[in-house]
């Protein structure tokens, strides 16, 4: 899960949209919420109830501090707008050089969009920021004594130091799963996605067995969270409308696509009605949804539910990940206690223990919220924080104060396919065409940049009126063998 966010000159709210993020939070939490943040522009506000000591060092006073800002997501982006207007050197580091619409990515799994449409370049979004720059570089590690940035190919120094580097997809122990079953958070993981799912149907075409077909039409989806969901319907709806009329050897429609998960049920963070509606319009979709199911094995063409006398083998050439994530290897090098998927507590400023210069946000920061709950790795979370952050850091180098950060949820949505979502808006619970409407609505409103709102829009519109998607494009170099495979 994940959230959108306005363009450069978008306004201060954020909506989160489920399906960014294999289940957003780590370990598989909650789904993305939509998210109105109150933090005021940095370098405004009231000074703030956390106790303040002057943290330049001497001699740095006399020139503007510089920020560094490690990672370009909703959380580091965020950051880096909120200080546009503050007397500060901002740098924006990240290892691509492209802020990417996490919420739509399933969209690119699926030949829906193209990369170009859901990604930005991060030059472009802040080029009218003449206090900020970007460094297209990969952090190492951090040094807090000496307040330096270890990169792959040098290092870089900061006074005040905002640390967004995100997440990955966590296996449970189990690291070899990956290249048998990638999950979704970056264009290369979409791109890999399609082709293996567009390539499952490619060697159906062309396979003579039928035992062996019935597995390369079989697609299992690890995770019943927003992306998991996603994932599931849109599958669905590629078999059953958009390729029925592709293949002569095969029908897709006879394609079987089962979504495991782990917990009670499906979409955990929506009220139990919403949920049952989401396994409801998937069972309408031709979607084997199994909950209780927890995976114990995967090989390359089955995986493995439950174990002992429960264990049951399900043949499957294209298994996907979307039961959890955990944080960036980069808080390892902080030296400081780390939760079980690896985040750092962090103080209610969201600056780290005895280092007031240096503040954490998204998935990296472990914080209660309100109801003594931590927050989840949600990009509306990392996208509030990611202001407070600035905000407090603008305070700081003005010599006032900095403020407990306060997080807002307004609510969550989920797309199931074509024309069918839930959402959950504050107690308003919605279910099917009025919930769809609401989910495309944002997601244009929230893309970055004009052109990509203006294609995302027309690509919509024309899939909805032919069913097609142009996008399913197979990508990279196919190593043959004698049956045809990768």
């Amino acid at each position: 899960m994940l959230a959108p966010t306005r363009g450069p000159r978008g306004p201060k709210s954020a909506l989160c949209l489920a399906g960014a993020t294999p289940n957003s939070s780590p370990g598989g939490g909650p789904p993305c919420g939509i998210t109105t943040t109150p933090e005021p522009e940095a370098g405004s506000g009231d000074p703030g109830s956390q106790p303040f000591a002057p943290i330049l060092p001497a001699g740095k006073a006399a020139r503007p501090p510089r920020v560094v800002i490690v990672g370009a997501g909703f959380g580091g982006l965020m950051a880096a707008r909120a200080l546009r207007r503050a007397r500060l050197r901002v740098t924006l580091l990240d290892r691509r050089n492209h802020h990417v619409f996490q919420p739509l990515l399933y969209q690119v799994a699926t030949g829906g969009l193209s990369p170009g449409e859901i990604a930005y370049p991060i030059r472009a979004v802040v080029r009218r920021q003449k206090n900020t720059e970007v460094w297209l570089a990969e952090a190492t590690a951090i040094d807090l004594a000496q307040r330096r940035v270890l990169l792959a190919d040098g290092s870089l120094d900061y006074d005040f130091l905002i640390l967004a580097p995100g997440a990955r997809h966590s296996y449970f122990g189990h690291p070899e799963w990956e290249p048998l079953a990638p999950g979704l958070k970056d264009v290369e993981d979409a791109l890999d996605i399609r082709r293996r799912i567009l390539l499952a149907f490619e060697r159906a075409e062309r396979e003579p067995d039928p035992a062996r077909r019935r597995t390369q039409l079989t697609f299992a989806i690890v995770g019943g969270g927003p992306t998991g969901v996603e994932l599931a319907g849109a599958i669905a709806d590629i078999a059953r409308r958009v390729l029925v009329e592709d293949f002569r050897a095969i029908d897709p429609r006879e394609a079987r696509i089962l979504l495991l998960e782990g917990g009670p049920r499906l979409l955990p963070a929506f009220p139990p009605r919403l949920s049952a509606k989401a396994a409801a319009a998937l069972g309408e979709l031709g979607v084997e949804v199994r909950t209780q199911a927890l995976v114990t094995e995967l090989a390359p063409d089955h995986l493995v539910v439950g174990g002992g006398g429960d264990r049951q083998t399900v043949p499957a050439a294209t298994i996907l990940w979307a039961a959890g994530v955990t944080a960036s290897p980069l808080a390892r090098s902080l030296g400081l206690p780390l939760d079980p998927v690896g985040r750092v507590a962090v103080l209610p400023d969201l600056s780290l223990p005895g280092h007031p210069e240096v503040f954490v946000v998204g998935d990296l920061a472990t914080l209660p919220g309100p109801d003594g709950r931590l927050l989840p790795g949600l990009a509306p979370v990392a996208m509030q924080q990611g202001r407070a952050a600035a905000a407090n850091i603008a305070r700081l180098a003005a010599g006032q104060p900095s403020r407990p950060f306060r997080y807002l949820d307004k609510g969550n949505l989920a797309t199931i396919g074509r024309a069918r979502a839930v959402a959950d808006i504050r107690g308003l619970q919605l279910s099917g065409l009025p919930a769809w409407l609401v989910w495309i609505f944002v997601h244009i409103l929230y893309l970055i940049g004009f052109r990509n709102r203006i294609l995302v829009a027309t690509e919509w519109l024309w899939d909805y009126l032919s069913f097609q998607q142009a996008a399913r494009l197979i990508t990279g170099r196919i190593r043959w063998t004698t049956r045809g495979g990768e």
